[in-house]
């Protein structure tokens, strides 16, 4: 136990020229009706110097967010040691800790070098070790790296909290005056900027798979049209100019191919536009509305929303094929399909029969069975995490449209910190490189 502990002083106290090292195994978390607790240290500073925000406190919201793990409140840990050379496993036994992560962080060069190790505390341990670096303005990038790396060694499922959020705000001025924006922020809401101002309505806002283009509706003609727009450098195209309704576009798996819906043709259709060629094909043909199209991660498949039985529910089509299979059956509503990253959950809005409000569900694609997520009323634009363990939707709160993020697995709910104004319409991004 001493070597151990000896070892770890020396992981965290050396920056010179360490390298990173990250054990090979995955230990996976056991089942569980509630998160496991971990206990996330304040990363120790030497230096003197002060940072911006806490390592450890973005580092426990990430984890805490997934609905796996439950980091121990700070208060807590007081009266318990802080420093690697201290740690001892029965005093975080006795608080209840599963994990333990240490750290310390050292400003050389104007960066910060930082390093930190997991342990398992029942097993005394250690689960992963490894160092990052980045400047001060990279203090969260860091932190979700660190994050990322954690969870994916814990559970084998890949991090998502180094992805980022589109969403649209609504000011409102006056009576005839109301500013739209689109803002791109990390996954939680930090660090907003704006992508586009205008003074008409921002609609449906979605990531290309590369990460680098977006795709929304903008009114500024006074009428729908869809854009594609280059983040890093803010340029523009029009991709539609139809008569009536363009609207809800979706991103094929590979971003070569565009899913939108147009009414060019009488009704609301989903067609599907080859972003090379600008060549169109038309998969939907029903006097009813299909709408809100998502693609299966196989590139030919499409989720839709279609009332085409009397009542808003899911469906899904391979394109080419001409028909449709409904997908889903438990509810008098069921719109905005997204689906789970393994395919096995559909993600929605639902409304339960004999029930007014519209909630955030999600369906067991193999039993059919499905589940409430959220506890607020009027909800909309569900959005998956790239791995599938969380969701963002838009709801109301205290009178204000805002964010929601809800683990997949039912354990988390939280209001996410954005802009001011009505927040609408957010849309999670894939993994960036």
């Amino acid at each position: 136990m001493i070597n151990l502990l000896r070892g770890l002083l020396v992981v965290l106290c050396c920056a010179a020229g360490m390298a990173n090292a990250e054990e090979k195994n995955i230990l996976v978390t056991s089942g569980s009706d509630r998160a496991a607790p971990i206990a996330v240290v304040p990363f120790g500073l030497q230096g003197g110097s002060v940072l911006p925000e806490d390592m450890a406190d973005i580092i426990g919201n990430d984890l805490r967010n997934s609905g796996y793990y439950a980091p121990i409140p700070r208060q807590n840990m007081i009266s318990l040691p802080s420093q690697a050379s201290e740690v001892i496993f029965r005093d975080w036994k006795a608080l209840g800790a599963q994990y333990i992560m240490v750290g310390s962080i050292v400003p050389s060069g104007g960066r910060l070098q930082v390093q930190y190790a997991l342990f398992n505390v029942a097993t005394e341990q250690q689960v992963l070790t490894g160092s990052v670096s980045g400047t001060v303005d990279q203090l969260r990038d860091m932190s979700h790296f660190i994050a990322d790396q954690s969870f994916e060694k814990l559970t084998g499922i890949k991090g998502a909290f180094s992805t980022r959020m589109l969403y649209v705000t609504a000011e409102r001025f006056s009576t005839n005056s109301t500013r739209y924006t689109l803002q791109r922020s990390d996954y939680d809401g930090a660090r907003a900027v704006t992508l586009l101002q205008s003074r008409e309505p921002i609609l449906s806002p979605r990531f290309a798979p590369d990460g680098k283009r977006i795709a929304y509706v903008s009114f500024e003609q006074r009428r729908p049209r869809i854009f594609v727009q280059h983040i890093d450098t803010g340029r523009r195209e029009q991709i539609t100019n139809f008569e009536g309704l363009n609207g809800a576009p979706a991103w094929s798996p590979d971003g070569n191919r565009l899913a939108f819906v147009l009414s060019r043709d009488g009704n609301p259709e989903i067609y599907v536009m080859d972003m090379g060629s600008r060549q169109m094909t038309r998969v939907t043909n029903s006097p009813a509305i299909d709408t809100e199209p998502f693609f299966g991660k196989d590139g030919s498949t499409l989720y839709f929303t279609s009332d085409r039985g009397g009542k808003p529910q899911i469906y899904k089509t391979s394109i080419g094929s001409g028909g449709a299979e409904r997908v889903t059956f438990v509810g008098n509503y069921n719109a905005n399909p997204k689906l789970s990253a393994d395919e096995k959950t559909l993600v929605m809005i639902h409304r339960q029969e004999g029930f007014t409000n519209f909630k955030v569900a999600a369906q067991d694609l193999q039993r059919g069975s499905v589940k409430i997520l959220s506890d607020t009323n009027l909800d909309e634009s569900p959005t998956v995490a790239p791995n599938g363990t969380m969701l963002i939707y838009a709801t109301r709160q205290q009178g204000r449209g805002v964010l929601m993020l809800v683990s997949l697995n039912g354990r988390v709910r939280l209001p996410l910190p954005t802009a001011q104004g009505e927040v609408r319409e957010p849309s999670w991004s894939p993994y960036l490189n």
